[in-house]
């Protein structure tokens, strides 16, 4: 019989993340050594990388950060929420966040390639799937700048890490207010910042809808195209941020709030894991 206890087991799960029947594998066959069974770990998930690579990482966590005119963000996925919520996933993720603040990658090519330890993101990765025998990847880097970036990261399950997150870019005199208006993007998702920003072929397609359905109604078709721009208002307080009810007080719009603090949001970015 190996020589090992269940305070062995324990601690090379806590140290790797792997399953336990992996660890207990892993110490049988290195007859207790921890070492040795953490090669035997890496090794063996080394060779089943590439059978992975079919499989799905739709769960994960968001790690991001601020300094107040620069917001870095990355998700890191894995296949099972078990995972995401493991301390060392966690630590991992935390790690990826900071090659992409130092290296300023603002696209994956470029944070893969980043120095992380003594590799890349890409290599630190690999071995880190390797051990914990889940796919793995870094599904998403954002980078905002702007005179103010304010950052919401929300927990959409206790017992999960940050599921959204949302950066807020505003002039300098919005700073009293992004943060409300971060929270209210991560509720209220809007698609677009404003009128101006929804795209023509979005927009098109969505007047060709509502006249449709306006002349299916009976309206006469001389005034079909004022009652279409004017139902069209709905579309824009569904979908462009400054048009919205406020999340704290839905007398007022987003827009009416920036406008009492004299103030402008320029950007936004709301991100959710897995999609």
């Amino acid at each position: 019989m190996a020589n090992f206890t269940a305070a062995d087991v324990k601690a090379l799960r806590e140290q790797t993340g792997a399953g336990m029947m992996d660890v207990k594998k892993a110490l049988t066959e290195a007859d207790g050594d921890a070492e040795k069974a953490l090669e035997i770990i890496r090794l063996k998930g080394l060779k089943s990388l590439s059978k992975r690579e079919g499989r799905q990482a739709s769960a994960g966590l968001l790690a991001a950060q601020t300094d107040g005119t620069v917001g870095v963000l990355v998700e890191v996925n894995s296949e099972t929420d078990f995972v995401a919520k493991n301390q060392k996933f966690i630590d991992f993720s935390n790690e990826v966040l900071a090659a992409a603040v130092a290296s300023g990658a603002a696209d994956l090519d470029a944070l893969h390639a980043a120095p992380m330890g003594e590799g890349t993101v890409k290599d630190r990765l690999d071995a880190f799937a390797a051990i914990i025998g889940e796919k793995l990847q870094v599904g998403r880097v954002v980078r905002v700048e702007g005179e103010n970036v304010d950052l919401y990261l929300h927990q959409t399950n206790p017992d999960l890490p940050p599921q959204v997150g949302v950066f807020v870019v505003t002039d300098a005199a919005g700073k009293s207010v992004a943060h409300d208006i971060a929270m209210h993007v991560a509720a209220y998702m809007p698609a677009y910042l404003d009128r101006d920003s929804v795209p023509a072929d979005v927009l098109d397609k969505e007047r060709a809808t509502l006249e449709k359905i306006t002349l299916e109604e009976g309206k006469p078709a001389n005034i079909v195209p004022k009652i279409v721009e004017g139902r069209l208002n709905a579309f824009y307080k569904d979908n462009c941020l400054v048009d919205q009810a406020f999340a704290r007080d839905p007398s007022k719009s987003v827009s009416q709030v920036l406008k009492e603090a004299g103030a402008t949001v320029t950007n936004f970015v709301r991100v959710h894991v897995g999609a």
